[in-house]
Parts: C-alpha cells; structure tokens; sequence
C-alpha cells in the first residue's frame, strides 16, 4: 500500500502496528488529536479502526488469508465493540466467552481484529487481580488471557515486542493455544521433553522406568500445547493420584455458560445510523440504496423499501436506527448490509398489509452518534455478531416492537405470544440510547416497528 500516516502521539494501535510492519512512511504528529491516513490518490482517511482495516491487508495478505463476509463481520463487531466508548465489563465477558474454544477472535485464523484488540485489553488486564484472572466459579478471564498470550509471542500474527512490553500470563493457568499454530509433531516433542527432563533431573533421579517416563514425556508436551490440564490424564497409580487430578481438575473446570431459553432483544444489534447519501435502486421501484455509517470501520450500503413513502431529499443525512445483525442479502442485484428501522399502522385481525403507509422512520434522540448502541431498557447486553436466520429469533422477536401514546419506540413481550420473556417486569419497555434518549417516531401510536 502507498501513501503516508500522520500517527498521534497517543494511538498506541496504530503506534504497535507500524512498529512491527512498517509498509509506509510514518511521522508522528505531537499536536495530532486523531491519525491520519493519506492514500495515494491524496484522499484521507481517519480513525484508528478504519485505518487499521486498510492496513489490515499488508499484515496479512490476500495470498495467505481470505475472509468469508461472516468473518468480515466478526472482524467489524469486535473492532467496534473493543473501541473507545464500548469497552465495558459485559464486552469483556463475551469475549472471555467468545474465545472459549478458539485460538484467535475468528477461530484460527488471525486477523486485524486480534492486533486492535490485543493493545485496548492488555493495559486494562494488567490491572486484573487474581480472582478476575483465574478465579470464581467461571474461572475468570482466562480465555481472554490465553489469547492475549498468543497474539503476543504468535509467529503467525508476528509482533514486534520486548519482553518488557508484553503482558505477563501463566500458561499453566489459562492454558496454551491449541488450534491454528504449527502442527506438532509428536514423536519429536516428546524426545525433546524427555532430553530436557533427563537434563533436570539424571535418569535415575525419580526411580522411574523407560516407560513411565515416555508416558511422562508425553504428557508434559500436552500440557506445553494445552490439549489438556495441568494435573489431567496421568498414568501413575501410586497414592491415589489419579483420583487427587480428577477432584482438581473438577474445582479448576469453569462452570458451564447457561444459555439464554429463548430469543431476546438482547440478540438483536440495534444502532443509531446516519445516512450520508441516498439513491434510488437502479433496478427496483420500490428501493432506496443508501450509504449508511453504523459506527463500523466502513459505511454499510443498505437497501430499503422505503421510495413510495419518504421522500428522497428526507433520506439525506439524516439519523436512523439500523438493525445491524441481519445476515446481508442481495436485493435486485445489490448486497444490503443493514436494515432502517421505521414504523407503519399496525394490522388489525384479518387485515392484510396492502403497503400503502404510511411509514415513519425510527429517529434516535438529538445528539446520538453513529454507531451509538440502541437497546430496549432492561435487555442491555452483547448482541450476536450475526443473526441464524434457520433460528428465527427476528421473526419472534419484531411483533413486540410498537410505539407507545407519547411517539416513543418500545418492546412489549406481551405481544410476542410467550416467544420472549419479560424484563425487570411486566409492561413496555422503552427504546434507549447508550447515553439515556428515547428513540421516537413523528405521529404514529400503536404502530408496527420493523
């Protein structure tokens, strides 16, 4: 990639990133507030996410990675989740839980997103205490950790740090990666552990036999690449040993994330939008093409059935509220990212939707941002990055979207037919902003919101 970066003194992502692969001529600006990515047609760009993403292809090349659009938007969620506002103690839980039984944020493969995160948790987990790291119940962050560890010294991401820079983390705690590194060849590794171990300790110096210690060899290089605990899977017999590992590795095991008994608001990623531009589908009547920044590191292009109904000049920059966990679909020929939320009347028994309106969009309080989190009070949490549509958790969630007598967006459970519990009690529940508004629409009381 040509072009230039302005980097601020204080983005310690981008500072980390150039440092380990320097792909353009960068200066550091002390009077710079934000980094700025001048590209080789003279256009800017700014925003350590965004200019991360377009760094991101230097890192890890075309040739080696390719990313489905279901691991663009993984990359996209956790870039935005970890990021200056959002990185709160339930984002950390999710992704303590995320990580659970994966190597990197996609699984195995690594990505820019692991690079971005790894720098906004590391100072926050430096201050962890040992509960927090390891301990309770759940076994503390110690998935987070684990990954922490790997994007540090992984070869496959390929940082440039001290020692003194990284973050210190006991693998006999967490664990070591298990997946998405070299293969190990066995044999070998047990020969090298077994040599180290004769190094220690003299082949006579635990009275053991050559079996016992293959057998130990082995497991030392299981325990070295985390396929299993520290005290798991032994052999010996002698005192009851084997019956001491089970009991530990029992009090040591995490207590099993209970999943939620049906869907819920909470799945669903509402955020506030704003429209930069709208046009009309070159192939559909009844579309709108709008270019819309949800807060990614890209504006999302979202397709809305929306032309009969509003106005153009009314769909020019302008704040909405989006759905932005549907899984993306092609509309007439155009891929559509997104969905605009808006309301209509709602239908009586035995009437049909004739698509006549009117129709109102959803608008966010004055002062919301983009990409500012929207959710209904009292089901605050971590959405799904992206939506099963075999799971139909939409489909049985939108029936309680409506509007109440004061022109304010809500969900009532009751509406759902028993598909969603009820939260903090019966009643409706108002449409929020993360900083405290109500989201509205202009006229329409009783409405569908969809």
């Amino acid at each position: 990639m040509s072009g230039s970066l302005d980097l601020a003194p204080t983005d310690a992502v981008l500072t980390l990133i150039t440092k380990s692969f320097t792909t353009i001529p960068t200066t550091t600006n002390p009077s710079a507030s934000q980094s700025t990515l001048r590209l080789s047609d003279d256009s800017t760009v700014t925003g350590t996410n965004t200019i991360a993403t377009h760094l991101s292809s230097t890192i890890f090349s075309a040739d080696k990675y390719e990313y489905s659009a279901l691991e663009l938007a993984l990359i996209d969620q956790w870039l935005s989740l970890t990021g200056h506002g959002s990185l709160n103690d339930d984002v950390v839980n999710q992704l303590n839980v995320h990580l659970k039984d994966k190597t990197s944020i996609l699984g195995t493969k690594p990505s820019i997103a692991d690079i971005v995160a790894y720098v906004r948790l590391k100072d926050l987990a430096k201050n962890w205490s040992a509960e927090e790291r390891t301990g309770g119940v759940d076994g503390g962050k110690r998935y987070i950790l684990r990954w922490l560890d790997w994007v540090q010294n992984s070869p496959v991401v390929g940082l440039k740090l001290e020692e003194t820079e990284k973050l210190v983390v006991d693998t006999e705690e967490v664990g070591t990666v298990v997946r998405g590194e070299e293969p190990v060849d066995e044999k070998k590794a047990a020969k090298k552990a077994k040599g180290k171990d004769k190094e220690a300790t003299g082949d006579a110096a635990a009275g053991k036999g050559a079996v016992e210690k293959a057998k130990d060899a082995v497991q030392a290089v299981a325990e070295k690449i985390g396929v299993v605990g520290k005290d798991e899977g032994s052999t010996s017999a002698a005192g009851g040993k084997k019956e001491k590992q089970k009991k530990e590795k029992s009090a040591r095991a995490p207590a099993k994330k209970e999943e939620p008994a049906g869907p819920s608001p909470i799945n669903i990623d509402l955020r506030v939008g704003f429209i930069e531009k709208c046009v009309p589908h070159p192939d559909a009547d009844s579309l709108y093409v709008s270019t819309i920044h949800c807060g990614d590191s890209e504006p999302r292009t979202v397709c809305s059935g929306l032309r009969k109904h509003i106005p153009l000049e009314e769909m020019q920059e302008r704040y909405v509220v989006v759905v932005a966990n549907l899984k993306p679909v092609k509309m007439r020929g155009i891929m559509s990212q997104a969905m605009v939320l808006a309301a209509s009347p709602a239908l009586k028994e035995g009437e049909t939707d004739d698509h006549k309106g009117p129709i109102e969009l959803v608008a966010p309080p004055a002062g919301a941002k983009a990409g500012e989190k929207v959710f209904f009070e009292g089901y605050h949490g971590t959405p799904e990055a992206v939506l099963n549509p075999k799971k139909k958790i939409w489909e049985a969630i939108q029936p309680g979207f409506t509007t109440t007598e004061g022109l304010e967006v809500a969900f009532d459970a009751a509406a759902t037919a028993g598909a969603v519990a009820p939260a903090g009690g019966e009643g409706v529940k108002k449409l929020v902003t993360e900083s405290g508004g109500v989201c509205t629409v202009k006229t329409l009381v009783g409405a569908a919101v969809k």
